[in-house]
């Protein structure tokens, strides 16, 4: 049973996936949003090689806990994944996930370049985690 956490921004989507025990995860890449979203066939591809069973998709809530724009968009993109690939598809409180990946990637020591083209990725890792980390706390 293998999950894959996705952090949507507005340029692109981190993807990270999860061991086949679900105890880790670790991060694919980035996938670019189009247009025409072809986002979530590219997603749709990802998920059919992963052989992934359930998505995660981070909500970026506000920091008192209610939805703001941001995280209706994030809510309307879980039900389009929903619909698409038949999955179920667990939204996550997100909170400050970017923000600990950017400061790993500093203290890293990881040059600006590089760190805007990880972050995403890093964040989806850390969302995924998180998710995993709590239903083995059963």
């Amino acid at each position: 049973m293998r999950l894959m956490g996705l952090d949507y921004g507005d340029r692109n989507i981190g993807v990270a996936v999860s061991d086949a025990f679900g105890w880790t995860a670790q991060s694919v890449g980035v996938v670019q949003k189009r247009r025409d979203n072809g986002e979530l066939d590219e997603i749709a591809k990802l998920v059919a090689e992963r052989e992934v069973s359930e998505i995660v998709v981070g909500l970026p809530k506000n920091m008192n806990g209610t939805i703001g724009p941001r995280g209706e968009i994030c809510i309307a993109f879980a039900q389009d994944l929903q619909q698409k690939l038949n999955l179920p598809v667990h939204l996550w409180d997100e909170r400050l996930t970017t923000v600990a990946a950017e400061r790993t990637l500093l203290e890293a020591d990881v040059s600006r370049k590089k760190r805007k083209l990880n972050v995403d990725k890093m964040a989806a890792q850390l969302i995924l985690q998180n998710y995993l980390d709590s239903k083995t706390k059963r």
